[in-house]
């Protein structure tokens, strides 16, 4: 943390004198009057969250795209303010001089439908959390269910009003990687190349999409959730934070957990032999972890990516033309890297380029966010071809 502090503020301390010490940005928001889903209903006042960094040039093709992971959202890198002190996740790929070079390319981020994060300032969505115009009352479980392939048409919109005529590539990590994919089926001749980190494959298989159901039990569990019907009133927070915990667990690999915590307890006098309320440290961390996240995160919308992610299934993948550079995580337990090799050899079959890079940790599924930069001097020459 020490290390974070000093970082930021030598940073913040830089920027005056030198632009390319840091990255500033801002969110803006982009609205449709309408959207027809996949679904075949119609969402009306659609309006999500997006940022951008660099320029577009005046071709309208040096744009890269990058989606976001389940919990996540448009803030993939830079600062809002200089003194704030955490970039957006991807930071360290994101800019002037890095992979994607921002003296370069026009780096374009939004948020998802039905993002997790409605009660975050900084995140802009339209789902089960939103107010639907007919009543003016939110939709609870009555909005549409959507897909991937309805974020990425949204996308495309805003694309579009962007000025946008085509992505140099199209990125993004976990759901990210499926969004990716999406969009190089579903607008071929748009994507150049498309850069899927941690993917999952061209569609979810059976073991994925019930883990998926595990990680919504807790919320439906939850009588405060009352069929989704808990707006105005007390929400189901322990049955979303249960749920969160799940994603936390499935999302690292049993040699973080060793390094970071081995079997430490949470207070250094408290045996978890003596008492039921005594904890190990692990247990403690990721639940006080989780239940400060529900708190800022709405367990409907939980649900409907959980649902989102089950229905991904690339049924065009013939269409795809972009050239491809799968990056997994050798440790991820969440989307195996048997995931991406399957997709790969499925798409070199139909003869698709496909490049692969394997980041090398045992941080588990996570790592194809926090150590992405392992994955730069890849993602530069992919670039350059």
């Amino acid at each position: 943390m020490v290390l974070k502090v000093v970082a930021a503020a030598l940073a913040a301390l830089l920027f005056a004198g030198n632009a390319l010490a840091q990255l500033l940005t801002e969110k803006k928001v982009f609205t449709l009057p309408e959207y027809a889903t996949v679904g075949g209903r119609t969402i009306r006042d659609v309006r999500v969250g997006y940022e951008s960094y660099g320029k577009l040039n005046a071709a309208g093709d040096n744009a890269i795209f990058v989606a976001h992971f389940f919990s996540g959202n448009s803030h993939a890198a830079g600062r809002y303010k200089p003194e704030d002190k955490a970039p957006g996740y991807w930071d360290s790929v994101i800019g002037p001089g890095k992979p994607f070079d921002t003296d370069k390319y026009f780096v374009l981020s939004a948020d998802t439908l039905v993002n997790l994060n409605v009660k975050d300032p900084g995140t802009t969505t339209t789902g089960p959390a939103s107010l639907n115009p007919a009543s003016g009352k939110p939709y609870g479980m009555s909005f549409p269910i959507v897909t991937m392939r309805d974020f990425v048409r949204v996308q495309k919109a805003l694309a579009d009003a962007l000025g946008i005529k085509r992505f140099a590539a199209v990125t993004g990590a976990s759901m990210g990687s499926l969004q990716t994919m999406e969009w190089a089926a579903a607008y071929p001749e748009m994507v150049e190349r498309a850069i899927p980190v941690l993917p999952g494959g061209l569609e979810a298989n059976p073991y994925l999409i019930e883990m998926l159901n595990t990680w919504a039990a807790p919320i439906v569990a939850d009588p405060k959730w009352n069929g989704g019907d808990y707006y105005g009133r007390e929400e189901p927070t322990q049955g979303l934070a249960d749920a969160l915990k799940l994603v936390t667990l499935n999302a690292r690999h049993y040699g973080w957990a060793d390094k970071t915590f081995g079997r430490k307890w949470a207070a250094a006098d408290k045996s978890p032999l003596q008492d039921w309320g005594n904890r190990y440290a692990i247990e403690d961390t990721i639940d006080k972890v989780s239940a400060a996240r529900a708190a800022g995160s709405d367990a409907n919308s939980f649900l409907y990516l959980v649902r989102a992610n089950q229905l991904y299934q690339i049924d065009d993948a013939k269409r795809i033309k972009a050239r491809v550079l799968s990056i997994v995580a050798k440790s991820d337990l969440l989307l195996y890297p048997d995931f991406a090799r399957k997709m790969a050899a499925t798409l070199r079959s139909q003869g698709n380029h496909v490049e692969e890079f394997e980041i090398d940790a045992d941080g588990g599924h996570l790592d194809g966010v926090l150590l992405i930069a392992k994955a730069g001097d890849a993602i530069r020459a992919f670039l350059r071809k």
